[in-house]
């Protein structure tokens, strides 16, 4: 049985970087990239490129990527795990396939799904209550789009263990990608788990899935020290994070040679915590993480050693997230400048507001951010005294109008351009006239895991 394995961080969402990853193949001595793909609203753009043509659905950029990875990957034996599959994890697979296949290359190729669980979500009488609002999804539940299941690591271990080279899923747990290719690489037990140390073991795994599934941020970017931030070096050439896991679960978070980015106890810290409510019930599909006892011991030279995880049996429930239709929403982006760019902005908000009204265009919300002054804190930021404002250079004023009707949201960019000339004076211009897009809200949920059962498919390669 393998003693180690090292393990890269692909993509941290859809868009992201690759040009990492490559340093991670090179010169990482990496055996599996594992690459998220999905933030929970990327299912949302993804129902949306579905719906205009039902082949998509999937995170189109994992072709690109696989086409610039796989000959950097195939002679060096790496393996890759990713969940760019969305709502149309087949359809991301056969679309990988054909891409490589025309450049003479043909991996062995898996697709995991089974996570799509709309149907269950839309049965009558069922309930499926909102995670944090405790509120039913009776109002919902005819406008639902997309429910999908967060499945575990065993389908991914699965198709490892059948010698895929490439694993394309649908939505599983973030962590599960880094924690297949560990289960699978270092011979742990998984749904068979019985024992503190499986437990404690799996804990590990699904820790470094956490620390890794971020890319750079798991490697200094993004990091939000003040005044300790300017240190961390050559951020235009970050190396995503590496881990190199033992099987004793022991593991060391590190990166590529000669990359810029900083792995140290602080950098590492900080993505520990992220996005996490409670450190002592951490839930995944495979196991229950406690942080409390994790130590973090700073090595030197980007290198720092992860111990003392703690796990517990995974509950009888999965996480489900879903997507409803929620209306439509437009905005608009205006500038004045100085003298009074204050009291100008102020009045044609006042305009605008007047004008709905009036004209008995029914909305939602009219939210308002005066970009430059409060739009990354909100009402925590402090505003300035009026006076002050008035001598600013400029000011703006971002609406966004939210509405049930379409045509409401059609017309609000005409309620602003007759203003050019007969509003405020020294508009700065408008931005946004004609930009209707229909939102997606998001239901999250429980479900029962005996209800979702994920499927494994090999694709035959392609002639």
């Amino acid at each position: 049985m393998t003693q180690s394995i090292r393990i890269g961080s692909g993509l941290g969402f859809y868009g992201d970087n690759w040009e990492p990853v490559v340093a991670s193949i090179e010169g990482g001595q990496v055996q599996f990239i594992a690459s998220d793909h999905l933030a929970e609203l990327t299912l949302a753009i993804l129902q949306k490129d579905r719906q205009r043509d039902p082949a998509l659905g999937y995170a189109r950029d994992v072709v690109p990527m696989l086409l610039r990875l796989w000959p950097l990957m195939q002679p060096r034996g790496v393996r890759f795990v990713c969940n760019a599959g969305g709502l149309n994890p087949m359809g991301a697979a056969q679309a990988v396939r054909t891409a490589l296949a025309t450049k003479g290359w043909h991996p062995r190729i898996a697709v995991v799904s089974g996570d799509d669980v709309l149907s269950l979500l839309q049965a009558p009488q069922t309930r499926f209550d909102h995670l944090m609002s405790g509120q039913e999804m009776d109002k919902v539940r005819e406008r639902l789009v997309f429910g999908n299941a967060y499945l575990g690591a065993q389908p991914i271990v699965d198709a490892l263990d059948q010698g895929a080279d490439i694993v394309i899923t649908g939505r599983v747990a973030d962590a599960a990608l880094f924690l297949g290719p560990l289960v699978h690489g270092l011979g742990w037990r998984l749904n068979d788990a019985s024992t503190p140390e499986d437990f404690n073991r799996l804990a590990q795994g699904l820790t470094v899935g956490h620390l890794l599934e971020c890319s750079g941020q798991g490697s200094g970017g993004n990091f939000g020290s003040q005044g300790d931030w300017q240190n961390i070096p050559d951020l235009a050439h970050i190396g995503y994070p590496i881990a190199e896991v033992w099987q004793d679960g022991t593991a060391f978070i590190t990166k590529a040679p000669d990359t810029g980015g900083l792995v140290n106890f602080d950098t590492v810290r900080q993505q520990l915590l992220y996005e996490v409510h409670n450190p002592h019930a951490y839930f995944s599909p495979n196991v229950v993480l406690d942080m409390g006892q994790i130590q973090l011991s700073d090595e030197g030279h980007h290198r720092v050693r992860l111990t003392g995880a703690q796990g517990k049996p995974p509950t009888d429930q999965l996480k489900v997230v879903a997507g409803f239709k929620d209306g439509f929403k437009a905005e608009m982006t205006w500038g004045f400048s100085w003298p009074d760019a204050w009291d100008k902005v102020q009045a044609a908000e006042a305009m605008v507001r007047s004008q709905l009204h009036e004209r008995k265009m029914p909305f939602d919300e009219l939210f308002v951010e005066y970009p430059g002054l409060n739009s990354a804190h909100g009402p925590l930021a402090p505003r300035p005294p009026v006076a002050d404002l008035n001598e600013r250079a400029e000011i703006w004023v971002r609406m966004v109008l939210r509405t049930q009707v379409k045509a409401v949201a059609d017309g609000f960019g005409r309620l602003f351009p007759w203003m050019a000339l007969s509003g405020p004076a020294y508009t700065c211009g408008f931005q946004g006239l004609n930009n209707t897009s229909e939102l997606l809200g998001i239901w999250p949920t429980l479900i029962p895991r005996e209800r979702v059962q994920a499927r494994l498919e090999m694709l035959e390669p392609e002639a």
